[in-house]
């Protein structure tokens, strides 16, 4: 058998005479073959065999160079179908496995023509001219080069181009330049949406719809690659699985359909630049039809959500539009109007936390009841969850670890569910990695832990304050302007909340008005910490004037530590039941130095 070389032309007319074609029967194609119904080649000519090509491959230097003289014919093809030049060589040069499936159906065609010695006369075609013809033979008008290039497998590329065989490959490409365009505009995603699907899995405890099983199964993909579900926002790692995952999605019009939606979502208050989160975290909503979203988005009007409060709620949790959801969202709403709860309170942590639409009625029953164990009313309740919904998807033991911790601290049950009422957000925080580390700060800021339940009580949202950001700069401003940590220490153990004030909204204006106006030493501060708490405007100020114009000199405590009628009797010479006059000099005072 004589070896022909790429130069070599081929017979077309004698492979195929008279314009025949090969049919094969519906159902009866090789597994290997490609997925048309009928070929102008034997099926030999779509054989996955590995096996060489003694015709064509002589050696590893003449098979680069037919690779490299494929690549140019499947550009020049796909110039022929409109393409740019730099858009051409970019796709043949990232689809390796559709060109080389195009060099290997010439392998096996020359070999076959060699096999049947078919020397009549006709038409004659160089290496790369069959090249092109082979292209033009697979019926795909070069989209399977296009999706491989975007990191498909070939396999998963021409599955997907079967759903596309209508699209024109520069519309093709247009549709997927938009879809990035509105999945991927956001800044850098910083893995934000991997977190959030995370979370939405963890927190999911009814069954999943179809539309959420193969939202599960997305992101399963994901997990399973370097980086796991933290590469979710990366345009690179993310479009090839979305498209694996839902291969129809490229078979959407983009004027009739695609378009409608993002405006949809823009008229209900979802940013542009935010819109790909929702679409990352539920991809089947690019399927509903406009009518049915606006449905879906009615039927949260029962807890006072209006459109705006709609896009908040899909930014936060996308599944609210899946019919699992939808369904269980009924049975929520019963499930806490037959506890009683205030409706108010229900649907404001609905509306701020709607991830609660994802949980079984008989979790949130079991929650309900470890709230109740701790002394905790309805009414109060609603308002726990209003603040805190992220509590009613938290575990009973881990609730019950929460408490015990406090109980260590040398709190007693009934003292600990009044810390829920105050400041729920401490039964949603870690233990570790939160309430032991700032119970060790105080501590080593100079709190003893005798007095740590009363400083705690007064003001349990120390325990959730960024120490960083939060109780450092306030402790630093307070040494600063010449006070010790000991003294800062004494302090906050008489009041609890100096740290949680602003510096410059609360500490400094205050402070400055001490030293500058009443010329008092911020010695007075240490002595009595609640002069913090009293408004500048409508009392220190006020008061302070009565003062001065009556050339009196007080403490902060015997100033500000009376009411109204109790001072006016004291300072201004009234009797309790003359408050009104003295009242109106307290607030018509103004000090020389407004």
């Amino acid at each position: 058998m004589a070896t022909k070389s790429f130069s070599t032309h081929w017979n077309v007319k004698a492979l195929f005479p008279n314009n025949c074609f090969f049919h094969f029967p519906a159902g009866k194609s090789s597994p290997n073959a490609l997925p048309f119904s009928s070929f102008p080649f034997p099926r030999i000519l779509h054989s996955s065999s590995s096996r060489p090509y003694p015709l064509l491959q002589c050696n590893q230097t003449s098979h680069n160079h037919n690779l490299t003289q494929a690549q140019e014919s499947v550009s020049e093809y796909l110039q022929q179908l409109g393409l740019s030049l730099d858009e051409s060589i970019s796709i043949a040069s990232n689809s390796p496995n559709y060109t080389q499936m195009l060099v290997d159906a010439v392998k096996e065609l020359e070999e076959w023509n060699t096999w049947n010695n078919s020397n009549t006369e006709g038409e004659h075609l160089g290496f790369k001219e069959m090249i092109i013809y082979m292209a033009k033979e697979k019926c795909d008008n070069g989209k399977i080069a296009f999706l491989e290039s975007m990191g498909l497998p070939l396999n998963s590329a021409m599955i997907i181009a079967r759903y596309l065989s209508s699209e024109s490959l520069s519309s093709l490409i247009h549709k997927v330049k938009y879809m990035k365009e509105i999945i991927f505009s956001g800044s850098n995603d910083k893995g934000l949406s991997g977190k959030n699907a995370r979370r939405m899995m963890m927190q999911l405890s009814i069954p999943a719809d179809e539309d959420l099983q193969r939202t599960l199964s997305f992101f399963e993909k994901i997990e399973a690659r370097r980086g796991g579900l933290d590469t979710l926002g990366s345009v690179d790692t993310t479009f090839r699985f979305l498209l694996e995952s839902f291969p129809r999605i490229l078979s959407l019009p983009v004027e009739s359909h695609l378009k409608p939606i993002v405006e949809f979502l823009e008229n209900i208050g979802v940013p542009r630049e935010s819109m790909g989160k929702i679409f990352l975290l539920f991809p089947p909503i690019l399927f509903c039809n406009i009518q049915g979203i606006k449905t879906k988005a009615l039927a949260f009007e029962k807890v006072g959500a209006a459109y705006e409060n709609v896009g908040k709620m899909l930014l936060k949790y996308p599944w609210i539009l899946s019919t699992s959801i939808q369904e269980n969202y009924e049975c929520i709403l019963l499930f806490f109007e037959e506890e009683k709860l205030p409706k108010a309170s229900i649907d404001r942590a609905i509306r701020s936390w709607p991830h609660l639409l994802g949980c079984s009625t008989s979790k949130l029953k079991l929650m309900v009841e470890q709230f109740g164990k701790l002394g905790v009313s309805n009414k109060n309740l609603g308002r726990v969850i209003a603040k805190s919904p992220l509590l009613l998807l938290r575990k009973p033991q881990e609730l019950l670890q929460v408490v015990l911790f406090f109980e260590g601290l040398g709190f007693d049950r009934e003292t600990v569910g009044k810390l829920v009422c105050r400041c729920p957000e401490l039964f949603a925080a870690n233990i570790d990695k939160t309430l032991k580390k700032k119970v060790e700060f105080l501590v080593e800021f100079g709190i003893s832990r005798d007095h740590l339940p009363r400083v705690i009580k007064k003001y349990p949202e120390l325990l959730v304050s960024d120490v960083d950001n939060t109780l450092l700069p306030r402790i630093k401003y307070l040494m600063e302007i010449g006070l010790s940590k000991r003294e800062i220490a004494s302090m906050v153990h008489r009041f609890s909340p100096l740290l949680g004030y602003s510096i410059e909204e609360v500490l400094r204006p205050k402070l400055k008005f001490l030293l500058d106006t009443m010329e008092k030493p911020v010695r007075e501060v240490v002595d009595y910490p609640r002069f913090f708490s009293y408004s500048l405007e409508k009392k220190i100020k006020p008061r302070f004037c009565v003062l001065k114009k009556r050339n009196i000199e007080c403490s902060l405590k015997d100033m500000l530590d009376k009411n109204d009628e109790e001072f006016a009797a004291e300072f201004i010479g009234v009797g309790r039941m003359l408050v009104s006059p003295p009242s109106r000099e307290l607030d018509q005072c103004v000090c020389d130095d407004d």
